[in-house]
């Protein structure tokens, strides 16, 4: 349930188009409601702005599935991430309507159509890798934004080992609001974008690189010693958490936006 499905439904109880007791039934399992495996808090997208999301890791596909059917029935917004092929073709083929996105490796339902005023510029979120083995982690954050109703453009593969890729996109970082930077090896890339703009940046150390990489702590610990001020940093590989954080700040860009 979010806000304007929720305001929907007071309005039609409030014109006569909606009983009160059919208005009850679909409120009755507010805040929360307990399965077998799970225990659903249906009332988090009103408090936070972003649904319950199901973490696939270590789940059954019968575990998702049944999760997600429960979810559907209060938001079109479900996502469940970090889900293999395997199980993310299985509940595709038990739910119809969904959609399995295999680089990002996140089942999804309906992907929201970004607010109008995000498509000329106002609440643009950008999504850089440093390079081609960060995107797996990059269309994580991607397709949690596109679910949740925000507009998202990527620039993939823009590395400081060849700096004129980004420069020569100087456009787009100046459109954005809110900058995600994904970054494996040395982590290097969102102390260079933190030069270049005055807008939030968001970091994500990836676990990509060699040895003495430790599976993205070099990345992560480059980041958190950056420089350039400005600079959050999310955990290794956590592209969901990034995006939770830009569509936060974006959030915030368009209730000022609608005050003003």
């Amino acid at each position: 349930m979010d806000e304007k499905r929720m305001q929907k439904l007071l309005y039609e109880v409030s014109c006569g188009a909606c009983t009160v007791a059919d208005a009850l039934a679909e409120l009755k399992h507010f805040p929360s409601e307990m399965l077998s495996c799970a225990h659903l808090d249906h009332h988090r997208r009103l408090r936070t702005g972003v649904p319950e999301v199901v973490y696939g890791e270590n789940k059954t596909a019968g575990q998702i599935a049944d999760i997600l059917k429960k979810l559907l029935g209060f938001s079109p917004a479900v996502m469940a991430t970090r889900v293999s092929q395997e199980k993310g073709e299985a509940v595709c083929l038990e739910i119809p309507g969904l959609v399995y996105h295999g680089e990002a490796r996140m089942v999804t339902a309906k992907m929201e159509e970004p607010e109008p005023e995000a498509n000329g510029g106002e609440g643009l979120i950008v999504v850089l890798t440093a390079g081609t083995s960060d995107i797996p982690v990059a269309e994580e954050a991607y397709v949690t934004l596109r679910c949740l109703g925000h507009a998202v453009e990527k620039l993939y593969d823009v590395g400081v080992a060849g700096i004129h890729r980004l420069l020569s996109r100087r456009d787009l970082l100046d459109k954005a609001c809110v900058l995600i930077v994904v970054a494996g090896m040395e982590g290097a890339l969102p102390s260079v974008v933190g030069g270049l703009v005055d807008k939030p940046i968001i970091a994500v150390p990836t676990s990509v690189g060699y040895g003495t990489g430790l599976g993205g702590i070099a990345a992560l610990l480059g980041m958190l010693n950056s420089c350039a001020p400005g600079i959050a940093v999310v955990n290794i590989d956590n592209g969901f958490g990034a995006a939770c954080m830009a569509a936060s700040i974006g959030r915030q860009i368009r209730r000022q936006k609608g005050r003003s």
